[in-house]
């Protein structure tokens, strides 16, 4: 069975080949080497990214040290992307919210200064870039969260992977604030923690989901 795939909003036109459907099962073929890394195919389509936030080695004196992983799924060219969230070393006391955002450059030689400005390769004024998560607010210095990546990919030429994650010190204003650096970053201040994004396995993402589940289960007795 062939089927053309049109993508959202950015990756190039995909082509599959669906192949092995005796005993239930799918393999899924990518033609297009540029648009889909061999993984896709490995992983039956679906591509897994992940991120290994530390804190910025421009870090000041006085601010949090936030360390985790920013995981992320998707599962077909046109699905959006699903991005797990584990981040620690917030203060356990504060209620202030914290941007993340998917910044242009996979560059960490500078600290997290490196990292470019936000991933907007359609020109698009902010809060409207591939992956602009918006803001989060820590419980007991922990954020644990499952978001979708508006307009982001991890395939074709403008996929996210390679790129980075920056957690901000402050608030999103969401592009509300009336400035310039508000329709381009959202004002939301200092670079506390970045990563790079990878491509990835399944296994961190399913060893989280795992732990998540057993949290989540009544415990029997």
């Amino acid at each position: 069975m062939r089927s053309t795939v049109n993508a959202l909003p950015f990756a190039l036109p995909l082509f599959l080949v669906l192949t092995g459907m005796s005993g239930g099962s799918c393999q899924i073929s990518f033609h297009d080497g540029a648009d889909a890394p061999p993984e896709a195919g490995q992983f039956n389509g679906t591509l897994y990214g992940a991120c290994r936030v530390r804190p910025s080695t421009k870090l000041p004196d006085g601010q949090p040290k936030i360390y985790g992983y920013v995981l992320f799924r998707q599962d077909r060219p046109w699905a959006a992307v699903k991005v797990r969230f584990d981040l620690r070393g917030l203060p356990t006391a504060s209620t202030q919210l914290r941007a993340i955002h998917v910044h242009q450059l996979g560059d960490l030689s500078r600290g997290c200064d490196a990292t470019g400005g936000h991933f907007n390769p359609l020109g698009r004024a902010h809060p409207s870039h591939p992956g602009d998560f918006g803001n989060f607010a820590a419980q007991r210095g922990r954020i644990r969260e499952l978001r979708e990546a508006q307009g982001a990919t991890l395939f074709g030429a403008l996929s996210v992977l390679g790129r980075a994650v920056v957690i901000h010190e402050g608030r999103d204003d969401l592009g509300t604030g009336g400035d310039a650096g508000s329709l381009l970053h959202g004002n939301a201040g200092r670079r506390l923690a970045c990563c790079v994004i990878g491509i990835s396995s399944p296994s961190l993402w399913d060893r989280d989901v795992l732990h998540r589940t057993s949290r989540a289960r009544p415990s029997s007795g």
